[in-house]
This record gives C-alpha cells, structure tokens and sequence, in this order.
C-alpha cells in the first residue's frame, strides 16, 4: 500500500467580519452615548484661625442596658449604675431638652429593674417620648 502524506491545510479566518461588527459596535456606543459636561465650580474655602470645639446636641437618646446591668447612654458606658449617673448622663447629653425622643433597649436577659431605673429617670427628668426597642422573632412569622 502507498500512503502518501498529504501537506495539511492550515485553516483560515477571515478577520473581515469580525472587524466590520467591531466597527459597527464602536459606531453604535458612539452614537448612543450622551456626553454630559458636568459643571464645576472653583470654591476656596476659609481657614479658621482656631478650632472651636461645638458640642451637638443629639437629635435622640438610646439608652442601652447590658445582660451585666451596665448602662451605655448613645454608645458611652456609664462608670456605675446608680440613677444618679444615669440621670447626671441624660441630663448633659439632651442639654436640657426633654422632647427628644429617648429609645430604651436592654438585653433579653437584663433584669426587669434595670429597665424600670432607666424609665424612672427619664420620667423624672420630663422625657416623655420614651420608647422600647424589641426586635421581632422571625421563627414566629
């Protein structure tokens, strides 16, 4: 038998239509696309000769009551838990106003009296937007 061997065929790919679809797409981006020049505008802004330190009054007042019946007011703990403390704490954090809405949320195993403390002083002090945060079981859905 005679084989011989044949030179193989090198396959060839047309880059035409590949380089008119790319040429299409530039074509269809450059069309479709809006080019919106934003304004801007050059602002020099005034130095100050010296920081002043403003303290802001909060626009609420969270009270939160830890397992261990520590009290952290807005994210600061107190350094006890006596209402003294708590109330001297509500007191400079409001600046004296009372119609901001206070949130209390304590623990799930808090004790019933550090919540009824908390209450109290509030109350005490005029708060009479007092909440309760709770959260919901989703199990009960």
């Amino acid at each position: 038998m005679n084989f011989k061997v044949r030179p193989r065929a090198e396959p060839e790919v047309n880059m035409t239509s590949l380089i008119d679809v790319v040429l299409l797409l530039l074509i269809f981006f450059m069309v479709s696309t809006s080019f919106v020049k934003q304004s801007q505008i050059t602002i020099r802004l005034p130095a100050a000769d010296s920081a002043v330190v403003v303290e802001e009054v909060p626009e609420h007042l969270e009270i939160m009551i830890t397992e261990q019946g520590t009290y952290l007011i807005n994210g600061r703990e107190l350094i006890n838990s006596r209402p003294e403390t708590i109330r001297n704490a509500l007191q400079k954090l409001s600046g004296g106003n009372t119609r901001l809405p206070l949130t209390i949320s304590a623990d799930a195993n808090a004790r019933h009296q550090h919540v009824i403390t908390a209450m109290d002083v509030a109350g005490k002090l005029g708060f009479v937007k007092i909440n309760i945060a709770t959260v919901n079981d989703p199990t009960e859905q």
